[in-house]
């Protein structure tokens, strides 16, 4: 029952209290819907009053196992009883290191960070020193993590000519203006275009390969390898969602496209924070330490990088992902959920899109196929978010800041078609439909 001033509970209210809009970010849930998580196991979470909801956010994609998962939670365990944090190179960390070479054909040497905004920051750093040139591309709509490049045209409300950017977030540094442009995803020729007007000064081209749940259109990605190939560029595959979960060689093996530099996050620690980064030999010894004071020497480290209770976790994940039937499972779960959510908007005569690959799904209240940011924003966002707070609503745990789903190894068709039951409900409970 709601406290007297409108919140879900007075554990919601102390969030409000505490954190600004009662989150830790990125969810925007109004005061009479917040809740505060106790515990998760599998597919489901549990607030401080009890209630259950079935998790479609499942950590923002990074507990891809699911929550709770015993071999993790025994690895860690053991892990945490004979040292956290040791800042340098422990056992854990190596094994780790020399299974993501092994599966990375990008990732000739690595190094570990905390997490995936670390990695995609380092990799344009990188980027920009082997090259000597200032620029890096990024699509207009992806998110590279919390660095001033990650957020830039992120979400632009108002649409610049390409290839200008857009801050996204007022606190950006204005050398951005300088140090990043803006290209169309999907749209090979324009991005062509764009890096050849600058060939001169561009560094590098970070992308998502999946972009946020939108697939590359056939050829894309090839045409960003040969592109970079021609005019000396650094590729840069930022595969901190696509990692181990599209395929257990992430983008790479499942697109067949490699970047010159890789950066992975979220399902890597199986839900413990973890950030890697690596890339071809001779742009890797940029970071050697032995250069310290050199021209070609890039500064990077990372206090809690390749820590042994974050890297336990990882290598315990990593023996779940290799299960034999874990990327058909993943592949068959989320095309039965994107087609179910096809089949309960058209039941309500709703003209929209259901995006997505592997275990990932989106939906957008447009008439006309998605296949960028521009295609996206033109869909009805207000509808979309009357949907997520319905579901929330109805015991789906999800971020209803965007329509962005997330399916884990916990996941079965039972937890779908709850998912699509209650996805009916809610488009008859907002009106839509």
């Amino acid at each position: 029952m709601a406290t007297q001033d409108g919140f879900s509970s007075a554990d919601a209210r102390r969030s409000h209290a505490v954190f600004p809009a009662g989150s830790n970010g990125e969810f925007n849930i109004p005061p009479e819907l917040s809740i505060v998580v106790e515990r998760g196991k599998g597919s489901r979470l549990w607030d401080t009053q009890g209630r259950e909801f079935i998790d479609f956010s499942i950590g923002w994609g990074s507990v891809l196992p699911g929550h709770a998962r015993p071999e993790i939670v025994e690895a860690v365990t053991r892990q945490a009883a004979i040292g956290s944090n040791f800042a340098h190179v422990n056992r854990p960390a190596l094994e780790l290191a020399e299974e993501i070479q092994r599966l990375s054909p990008a990732s000739q040497r690595m190094r570990f960070c905390a997490s995936g905004t670390e990695a995609t920051m380092y990799c344009q750093r990188l980027a920009r020193a082997c090259t000597g040139r200032p620029l890096i591309l990024k699509f207009e709509g992806a998110y590279h993590g919390a660095n001033e490049i990650g957020v830039t045209s992120l979400f632009p409300q108002k649409l610049k000519d390409f290839p200008t950017p857009d801050p996204s977030s007022a606190g950006i540094a204005p050398v951005v203006n300088d140090q990043v442009i803006v290209a169309p995803y999907n749209d090979l020729a324009t991005t062509e275009r764009i890096i050849s007007a600058h060939a001169g000064k561009l560094a590098g081209i970070i992308v998502e390969p999946l972009q946020r749940c939108t697939p590359p259109r056939p050829g894309f990605l090839q045409g960003l390898r040969a592109a970079c190939d021609k005019h000396g560029v650094v590729l840069i595959f930022d595969e901190v969602v696509t990692g181990f979960r599209l395929a257990y060689g992430g983008a790479q093996e499942f697109y067949g496209v490699i970047p010159d530099l890789v950066a992975y996050g979220k399902a890597l620690g199986g839900g413990y924070p973890i950030g890697a980064f690596g890339g071809r030999v001779e742009i890797m010894d940029w970071v050697r330490e032995d250069r310290l004071g050199q021209p070609d020497y890039v500064w990077t480290a990372s206090t809690l990088g390749g820590n042994p209770v974050s890297t336990a976790a990882a290598l315990a994940a990593l023996s779940i992902y290799r299960g034999k039937d874990t990327y058909p499972r993943l592949r068959a779960l989320g095309e039965y959920l994107r087609q179910g959510m096809l089949r309960v908007l058209a039941d309500r005569q709703q003209r929209a899109q259901v995006i997505g690959d592997g275990p990932l799904a989106q939906v957008v209240f447009s008439p006309n196929p998605v296949f960028d940011y521009r295609s996206t924003k033109r869909g009805d966002g207000a509808k979309g978010r009357k949907l997520m707070l319905g579901l929330l609503r109805r015991g789906v745990f999800l971020n209803p800041m965007g329509t962005k789903l997330y399916l884990s190894l916990a996941h079965d068709e039972a937890d779908c078609d709850r998912f699509l039951d209650r996805m009916g409900d809610a488009l008859t409970e907002v009106g839509i439909g």
